[in-house]
């Protein structure tokens, strides 16, 4: 959410933003809407200080013994046009608070410019990219394990589902049990088990409602399944002043997240690089403005060092603003390497959203001794999508013969098996 104030303060700079996000201008058309807002409030404080005005006057006839009906007439059609002028001002208030609502954050003047995704900036890269002579992808070698299946996935659930067994199962447990324990031991966060169905006011708080509703599931309650922990992990300070001294506040949870997938139709129908239920470690931060920027790189580090103690090759990509995220202001991805589609995939995005969300959910920081307060910066990350670090091990660690060799770091999670070997 925006402040109106600052765009007010500086139309011609919001709209400069806005069009490095590749959208018109709209700062005339919120001034606008605040301004007829701005209006309405006057008026009703007028009418107040006449209503206010004229009881008095009430009083001092009746002492007087004059007639009081002519003044009790007037402050009856006061109270009647504010009934209306508060009326108006409640849905001029929603209207400036709808149409704020739908643009998103603005990009920071360190992001790269660009149309989508093909001009995102390579910052670095970690590893080799394995090259294999007959590289499989994930889901030839699943399935030639006998412990991936889609066929029953679809017979319960339909497309975009994956049943794993054994093994497998196994594996991807233990691959989201590592990454918890490594953000909590050694990274310090706080681990949370959050509720995963959550209200319209906290979907809301981190900028998935309005605009992306199509992109959620509702449950019969009026419920929505989360499709990122990030939602509730964030939510968790809506409407709270925190304690500066007490910041940054770091949580992380391993939880399913639930996704429609809409308009990706055609896009990795098969296997499990996009699926409407799906595995994930997510990492979030609440910071002072201060805190921000060193939070956010310290947060992609914390994700890097998943994949570095896994062996999995993999670069960091810095998004330009035309495939920045709604409410973000700033996003480094992590791409790992699959040796099977012989290309880097996104496995992680690090978000700094400044007080983006912090505005939408009302959430505040004051440093000690200090009456005023300042919105917090909020930042989430992926530490890292359990499911595609899967697709990621099955590939780059993939024999010729069917097996697959277990990453050292995982095996104390699998009872110190090495080796995954297809079903006889």
């Amino acid at each position: 959410m925006h402040d109106i104030r600052a765009i007010r303060e500086a139309p011609e700079e919001f709209d400069r933003d806005l069009a490095r996000r590749r959208l018109p201008p709209k700062a005339a058309e919120l001034i606008a809407l605040d301004e007829r807002r701005r209006a309405l409030l006057t008026d009703l404080q007028s009418l107040q200080a006449r209503r206010n005005e004229t009881s008095r006057q009430i009083g001092q006839v009746k002492r007087s013994g004059g007639k009081v009906q002519p003044l009790m007439d007037e402050v009856a059609a006061i109270k009647d046009t504010m009934a209306r002028l508060e009326e108006d001002e409640r849905a001029a208030g929603q209207e400036l608070a709808d149409a704020l609502s739908g643009i998103p954050n603005l990009p920071l003047p360190g992001v790269p410019d660009g149309e989508d995704e093909a001009d995102n900036v390579e910052v670095r890269r970690f590893g080799q990219p394995v090259i294999l002579e007959l590289p499989k992808e994930h889901f030839d070698i699943g399935e030639g394990l006998g412990e991936m299946d889609f066929a029953t996935a679809g017979k319960l659930s339909g497309a975009r589902f994956v049943l794993l067994r054994g093994g497998l199962a196994r594996l991807s447990r233990a691959i989201g049990q590592f990454m918890l324990d490594l953000h909590v031991t050694e990274h310090g966060y706080t681990e949370v088990a959050p509720p995963l169905m959550v209200r319209d006011e906290v979907v809301y708080g981190t900028g998935q409602l309005p605009k992306f509703a199509d992109d959620l599931f509702r449950t019969t309650t009026g419920h929505w399944l989360i499709p990122t922990a990030e939602v509730p992990l964030t939510n968790q300070v809506a409407g709270d002043i925190l304690e500066a001294e007490d910041l940054p506040l770091r949580f992380t949870a391993l939880t399913p997240c639930f996704r429609s997938e809409a308009g990706s139709a055609g896009r990795d129908t098969r296997g499990m690089i996009r699926q409407h239920q799906f595995d994930k470690v997510e990492l979030v931060s609440i910071t002072t403005p201060e805190q921000s920027a060193d939070e956010h790189a310290r947060m992609v580090r914390c994700a890097e060092t998943v994949l570095q103690r896994l062996g999995l090759a993999y670069r960091v990509v810095s998004l330009c603003t035309g495939d920045l995220g709604f409410a973000a202001q700033v996003t480094y991805d992590i791409e790992v390497w699959l040796p099977g589609q012989g290309t880097y995939r996104e496995i992680s995005s690090c978000s700094d959203c400044g007080p983006f969300q912090a505005r939408r959910m009302n959430a505040r920081c004051r440093a000690k001794g200090e009456k005023a307060t300042r919105f917090v910066h909020t930042l989430n990350g992926s530490g890292v999508a359990v499911g595609r670090a899967l697709v990621a091990v099955l590939e780059t660690y993939q024999r010729a013969d069917g097996s697959v060799e277990i990453p050292a770091v995982l095996r104390p999670y699998m009872a110190g098996r090495e080796v995954l070997v297809p079903h006889a």
